[in-house]
């Protein structure tokens, strides 16, 4: 395994980028989390890790008596996302399956209840490659959800978003991460592994990925 996917966020005050870990703790103690979150910004920037994040976050048994905290890590719920076999989490490649009839068979589908947890994820990657007609069965989906679905678009390209389906979400934007964020991901790692690696040489590794924490 990569250490990209080893040493990935599993927490929301892990996530690297300070922005979106300081977005996601304030909608935390706040109480409230949105049906829908578009997530912007580049490729090996964290979007799918704080989208499973929020997903452990909803379905979290230690999250259903109305407070939002940390997930546990530990329940069933949570270690089923962590593992990649939670039925309530699903995951679309919208590069591959644009049309319409992707869409339509997810809404189908969203009236069923969820099987384990509270809420049924759908995480929609490449948003941006869905077809106009796609777009618009998806709209009147984000503008009537059930109580029990939540929906993470992520997007390289916000402005082939449509601005309809923008405007029903609650943007969080993904920058190109700073050389100290890089620095701190990459010390995972080198703790993780219990390797010896010059701080410096953490540094100029930093400074070369174009701030990818996948490319570090």
């Amino acid at each position: 395994m990569s250490f990209y996917l080893k040493y990935r966020p599993r927490l929301v005050s892990e996530l690297d980028l300070t922005f979106v870990r300081d977005t996601l703790q304030k909608a935390m103690k706040s109480g409230k989390l949105s049906h829908a979150y578009l997530m912007v910004g580049p490729r090996g920037a964290g979007k799918t890790s704080a989208a499973r994040i929020l997903a452990k976050l909803v379905n979290c048994e230690k999250n259903q008596k109305g407070e939002i905290n940390e997930p546990c890590l530990k329940c069933s719920a949570c270690k089923a996302i962590e593992e990649g076999r939670s039925v309530d989490v699903m995951e679309i490649d919208a590069a591959s399956h644009r049309g319409i009839d992707a869409i339509r068979e997810l809404r189908e589908k969203i009236g069923l209840a969820p099987a384990e947890g509270a809420r049924k994820i759908y995480v929609i990657d490449e948003v941006h490659m869905l077809t106009t007609e796609a777009f618009n069965a998806l709209l009147k989906t984000l503008e009537e959800p059930p109580e029990h679905a939540q929906f993470v678009l992520c997007t390289t390209e916000e402005h082939k978003v449509p601005e309809t389906i923008v405007s029903r979400c609650v943007k969080i934007s993904f920058t190109k991460a700073s050389r100290d964020e890089v620095v701190r991901s990459l010390q995972k790692a080198v703790k993780g592994e219990k390797l010896k690696v010059d701080e410096k040489a953490l540094e100029e590794l930093a400074g070369a990925v174009d701030g990818s924490f996948r490319e570090g």
